[in-house]
């Protein structure tokens, strides 16, 4: 019977190796062709309440590997009560997260479960860039300068920490309260965690650069990077809003860009690196994806002369498959209560002709 997982669940059972593991078994599935990922789907309607519309995220794909297919059905309420011509505030009228990831199994079809996307989607993100690093940087890199204090800071932070002996990390948040609180609960303790007056001080000196911020400008300056470092963002343009985490002298001065995936660089309109390839400012020789990486195809190596960037573009369906599939299996070996009759989800078979 299809089972419930709930952000616990995913908190108790998926650790970020294990994550990191599975991220990087899916994304060598893909350039072998057997996941699947296709671009994800978004849209807004007009909700009949003033300043708010409703917000859909639509992911599918599979991960032959552990077995799985997903549909993630993401929504939200957007709020523009407030806006300020920055990020739009995605507020439900109550403070939780309606959207879910719904897990098939692809011998049968049969829905196994319904998992609660929250957890999940922080931690793989986080273990995908650490798949990333582990792929480009040095492997005695130490120093790690963070951008941002949220969910994702702190995945990137955990996931980056266990693919290269970081022994500090220089944070900044313009949000002195966060900034605080995330100094005072440490990564591991083995890491320094210390603020950073600003972006580019925290910056100076660091070997990996990891900028995971809601800016919709940029947050990091080509021209304060240095030769040997690696850089990474989250941020990217989506049909909703465009954003621009780095600036363009970062992409100019990077020798190698690693991606995620081209077709959702495309289709969800990533302008910041779409208009440099399309001016011919950046070639698309210089762009790879991580999945060839991962594949062992290609090699994308941080050396004391260049600057390495890897743009996170895109989240990919396959990552919940891959994850849920982790916490979905020591669930069921455990037992669980928490379940849903096959009979409520099993409709007709249908013909044809």
């Amino acid at each position: 019977m299809p089972i419930v997982i709930t952000d616990q669940d995913a908190r108790t059972h998926l650790s970020m190796p294990e994550c990191i593991e599975a991220m990087r078994t899916c994304f060598s599935d893909l350039a072998d062709g057997r996941a699947v990922s296709l671009p994800r789907v978004r849209y807004t309607v007009e909700s009949g309440e003033p300043d708010r519309s409703y917000y859909a995220n639509v992911h599918v794909g599979a991960a032959p590997s552990f077995g799985l297919a997903c549909v993630r059905a993401g929504n939200h309420i957007i709020d523009d009560s407030a806006y300020d011509g920055g990020r739009r505030s995605m507020r439900n009228p109550e403070p939780v997260n309606w959207s879910v990831v719904i897990l098939y199994d692809i011998k049968t079809s049969e829905p196994v479960a319904f998992l609660h996307e929250s957890h999940v989607s922080g931690v793989r993100v986080g273990a995908t860039s650490a798949v990333a690093i582990d792929e480009i940087a040095r492997a005695d890199a130490s120093e790690l300068a963070l951008l941002g204090t949220g969910r994702q800071a702190r995945a990137h932070c955990e996931a980056i920490c266990h693919v290269r002996p970081i022994r500090r990390v220089r944070v900044f948040s313009p949000n002195a309260r966060h900034l605080a609180a995330f100094v005072k609960d440490a990564v591991r303790p083995d890491v320094e965690v210390v603020a950073a007056a600003d972006a580019q001080s925290a910056i100076d000196g660091a070997d990996i650069v990891c900028s995971a911020t809601n800016s919709t400008e940029p947050v990091i300056r080509g021209e304060w990077l240095q030769e040997g470092q690696v850089v990474m963002s989250i941020a990217n343009s989506d049909p909703t809003i465009t954003r621009r985490e780095v600036d363009k002298e970062t992409f100019l001065r990077a020798s190698d860009i690693v991606i995620n995936d081209w077709d959702s660089l495309h289709a969800n309109r990533q302008i910041e690196l779409l208009e440099l390839l399309d001016a011919g400012e950046v070639d698309r020789s210089r762009v790879h994806l991580l999945a060839d990486l991962a594949a062992g195809r290609v090699a994308v190596k941080s050396r004391p002369d260049n600057i390495v960037y890897y743009k996170s573009n895109t989240g990919l369906a396959m990552q919940f498959a891959a994850a849920g599939a982790i916490i979905y299996e020591k669930m069921r070996a455990a037992g669980t209560n928490r379940v849903i009759p096959r009979e409520w989800l099993a409709s007709e078979q249908y013909g044809i002709g």
